[in-house]
């Protein structure tokens, strides 16, 4: 009796989560646009141009899956979130993703029920201070006004490293990137902490990046990636396996200049699988055997968007680091495609 009652409870259960996890991709798919989540505007990674145009890294990954749901990067409603409304939104379904540098963390993973589908910037919280200052460390800065937004790992990491370290600060509260900008500029806080490509991007919107410093230290592990609801697991394969497909074409060789030669065959299986010229892996995830093709041609490779949009030779100036492929020393690795 108690074993029937059991299996009867795991089947409803079962049942349920199924029918969850394609709502998702369901509702996409009807819809014809993808409902993403990003910043309010951190240059770099997802800020609008003055005609309203989102681009951004992280923006390349909501085209990326709109490219492989829809067949189109363009058909994507842009959502601007802050640290505060960017779970609310999501958990309520006014997003079906949220790409906004936001880190993988136990509690957002496990209570607040999201599920991350990979990392697409490894990255670590810094402190941004102007040069004039005449600080070189972190450690120098006993009794400062730092400006901090509220619901983040930064917060929480702020505190732990001052009392770590014995050291006093007063916090100035803000809710968005550009009330951080604005507070730091206009003297309000003697300092902003944030993650460091945060901080990189922040500086090169200022007149004169050259008079603000980023310190040496970095404080914290900032895994950043995009994320879904909990029991969307059809719809967080999707996700997961389009970021992973931007992965593994860098590593494979497969980029927006050559994709078009490529379908047409080549003699490695693994790139034939990736490019749905071999094997069925698409419709496994309800989408068509081009998925990763329009995803890949949507903006190019992780290395191509990377470069176009936060490398070195951008004002963002960010070198690969960690992000690096594995194969070239860094922690970026795919599952394999078969």
């Amino acid at each position: 009796m108690k074993k029937t009652v059991i299996f009867g409870a795991l089947t409803a259960a079962g049942l349920a989560a199924g029918a969850a996890s394609a709502a998702t991709l369901d509702d996409v798919k009807a819809r014809g646009t993808l409902n993403c989540g990003v910043s309010t505007g951190l240059v770099g990674f997802s800020a609008p141009d003055a005609n309203g145009e989102w681009s951004g890294f992280d923006v390349a990954v909501c085209r990326a899956v709109a490219a492989a749901v829809l067949g189109d990067p363009m058909a994507v409603e842009f959502v601007p979130t802050t640290g505060k409304t960017r779970f609310t939104a999501l958990a309520s379904g006014e997003i079906d993703m949220l790409a906004r540098n936001t880190t993988w963390t136990f509690t957002r993973d496990v209570d607040l029920k999201f599920e991350f589908t990979g990392v697409n910037y490894y990255d670590g919280q810094g402190f941004m201070v102007p040069k004039a200052l005449g600080v070189s460390s972190a450690k120098e800065l006993e009794g400062a006004r730092v400006c901090i937004q509220t619901g983040t790992t930064t917060e929480l990491n702020l505190a732990d490293y001052f009392r770590k370290n014995n050291m006093d600060y007063e916090p100035v509260p803000i809710e968005t990137n550009a009330e951080a900008q604005q507070n730091y500029l206009n003297g309000a806080c003697d300092v902003y902490t944030t993650d460091s490509s945060g901080l990189a991007a922040t500086r090169a919107a200022f007149e004169a990046p050259g008079d603000h410093v980023i310190l040496p230290e970095i404080i914290s592990k900032e895994p950043l990636g995009p994320l879904v609801r909990h029991g969307d697991n059809e719809w967080g394969d999707v996700v997961r396996w389009t970021l992973n497909a931007l992965i593994a074409a860098e590593e494979l060789g497969v980029t927006s200049a050559n994709i078009d030669e490529l379908t047409s065959g080549t003699d490695s299986p693994e790139v034939n699988r990736l490019l749905g010229t071999e094997g069925n892996l698409g419709s496994m995830m309800g989408l068509e055997s081009d998925w990763a093709v329009n995803a890949i041609k949507a903006g190019g490779n992780y290395g191509e968007l990377f470069e176009k949009n936060i490398g070195e030779n951008t004002p963002i100036g960010l070198s690969r680091g960690l992000n690096a492929q594995w194969t070239e020393g860094g922690l970026l690795y795919s599952p394999p495609f078969r």
